[in-house]
This record gives structure tokens, sequence and C-alpha cells, in this order.
């Protein structure tokens, strides 16, 4: 069976941003080489209510279809008790994750999936709330998995 890997917005919209940046590009690169990943079956790319409502608000006409149809085609609509995930975002939130960001960890957490982001910042109150499952960014995703 695949491993659940559960990318936020910020990750997923990563090719989108300005790649003149080295770091950009080198989470463009790692997104891409799990997204190879996702499509070989080798990870199962898990998307949630908050992913849907987060793209749909993006601006940018084209990327916000092209992440639509990504997530219609490779994505895997998440399975959680939501009251559970519910409970689970309102304590994060409650110890400082903004609204959007907490409900990604909570599906994350509540699916057992590893969860990638972008964000610095997120990934360092993951790391200082001892969440529930492996958080980092893409690069450190491919590190650890070995994808080349």
């Amino acid at each position: 069976m695949s491993v659940s890997i559960y990318l936020d917005v910020c990750t997923l919209s990563r090719p989108f941003d300005e790649q003149s940046y080295f770091r950009i590009r080198l989470e463009t690169e790692a997104f891409n080489m799990v997204l190879a990943k996702v499509r070989k079956g080798d990870y199962k790319m898990l998307v949630s209510p908050v992913h849907i409502k987060e793209i749909d608000a993006i601006p940018d006409d084209a990327e916000r279809i092209e992440l639509q149809i990504l997530l219609r085609k490779l994505g895997k609509p998440i399975k959680v008790n939501m009251a559970k995930t519910r409970k689970r975002a309102e304590e994060l939130v409650n110890t400082g994750f903004g609204v959007a960001d907490a409900a990604h960890v909570a599906y994350a957490e509540e699916s057992g999936s590893q969860f990638v982001s972008c964000d610095d910042a997120l990934v360092k109150k993951c790391l200082n709330h001892n969440i529930k499952v492996w958080c980092s960014n893409p690069v450190a995703f491919c590190e650890k998995e070995g994808i080349r």
C-alpha cells in the first residue's frame, strides 16, 4: 500500500511562485519529483475540503484551474472522522495556528499522512507543538524518502 501524503496549498502552489530564488526552484523541483511518485502510485496524495476552499479562492485563473485539475486527477478525497478533525483543528487554533493551517494539520494527523509544507513558520509551529505526523518541506521529504 502506498504512503499517504498531505501537501498544503503553499506546496501545491510552489511552481507558480517566482522561480528566480534558488530555494523556490529547489522546492518546486522536489514537489515535481513527489508528484511523479504520486502518478506512479508510490504515494497517495490526500485532498481535504480545506484544499478545495483555498484553491477556489486563488485569484489567478491559470493557477486556480491547474491546481483544481491536479487535485481532481491525482488527489484522493480524505476520509476522517470530521468531528474529531474539527476538535483537533480547534485545539491547534487555540495554541496559535491560523485557521486554515490548523485545519490542514488536523486533516493530516487524523489521516495519518506525512505533512509537507513550504511555509517555514508552519513547519516550525508543527515541530514545536509535537504534531502527531512527520512534517517538513518538499526537499526534506525527498531526502527522507530517497526520492531522486
